[in-house]
């Protein structure tokens, strides 16, 4: 991990582009990405999925940390440069529909964000992302990673709680009922290709994360939009990631937006103390798509 001031002011940490960066440096990017209202670990996993670690995530403010901060909702494409942004320099900009449905707006002094991104930002991309979250570039932090390092992939895989939170966000679960969260997947080998790693990090959410949430909801309600939530709702569902992306010409927004969830979610109802677990695991596309040699 490398942390610099650039000419115009923006301090830009690098996590992973010409650095290698580390299993602290993307426990911080998640946490980053969380706004600071949740906690990220690297933890055993479980061999039956795979035989190797796990990223976990869990917090009490599951609506500000992950949808109105970790969610990657800012595709940054400014001229040549391409990243994924997210963090809470989303809520300083405030121009995504779901900030605004969930009154998530802020108006800093100072803005931090990160980057998913194989490049490090020039100056044009920093002035640009300061002036859409209404600051001064000096008052610019950003962290970059690309998913091809120990960081980005850390970061990525750290998103299986949001990813079941934004797909119940889409079939229109009452998200004021949900109190908290943990979500686990499995960490992948890093692989130096951006795609490949892409194709892994996205597999350990789709099939190996799992979900646990806490709600006060009506057990019917439940029962019906559960199974929704895991991957498995999805008409793309039942290949590695890699598979689907190229079929759509690396294209995110042409994917069935219902894949992108975890494979199992569990609901446990404070309100009537019943538990509800949907989808299943397939650590048979994890070994595929990991590089699994028996």
């Amino acid at each position: 991990m490398e942390d610099r001031v650039a000419p115009h002011g923006t301090r830009i940490v690098d996590c992973g582009v010409q650095v290698a960066g580390g299993m602290f440096a993307g426990r911080m990017l998640a946490e980053v990405c969380l706004a600071g209202r949740g906690e990220t670990q690297i933890v055993p996993g479980d061999p039956a999925i795979w035989p190797g670690p796990a990223v976990s995530v869990s917090t009490d403010m599951p609506l500000t940390a992950c949808l109105g901060s970790q969610y990657a909702g800012w595709p940054v494409n400014v001229d040549k440069y391409f990243g994924m942004g997210s963090g809470p320099m989303r809520a300083a900009r405030g121009r995504e529909s779901i900030l605004q449905e969930m009154e998530i707006l802020e108006q800093p002094e100072a803005v931090i964000g990160v980057l998913e991104a194989s490049q490090l930002p020039d100056e044009q991309v920093c002035v640009t992302i300061a002036e859409e979250c209404g600051v001064k570039a000096d008052q610019l932090t950003l962290l970059v990673a690309p998913t091809s390092s120990i960081a980005g992939a850390i970061q990525v895989v750290a998103r299986s709680l949001e990813t079941a939170l934004h797909k119940m966000h889409e079939i229109k679960f009452d998200m004021t009922s949900v109190l908290s969260g943990l979500g686990v997947a499995p960490l992948p080998p890093i692989s130096s290709n951006d795609l490949v790693g892409i194709g892994r990090t996205n597999d350990a959410v789709l099939y190996g994360g799992q979900v646990t949430l806490w709600v006060n909801g009506d057990d019917k309600m439940l029962s019906e939009l559960g199974p929704l939530i895991p991957s498995s709702s999805s008409s793309d569902y039942g290949r590695p990631f890699a598979e689907i992306f190229e079929q759509y010409n690396h294209d995110f927004y042409k994917i069935d937006p219902l894949l992108f969830s975890p494979a199992v979610v569990t609901l446990l109802n404070l309100r009537t103390g019943n538990s509800f677990r949907f989808g299943k695991t397939r650590p048979e596309i994890l070994g595929s798509s990991f590089g699994e040699n028996s």
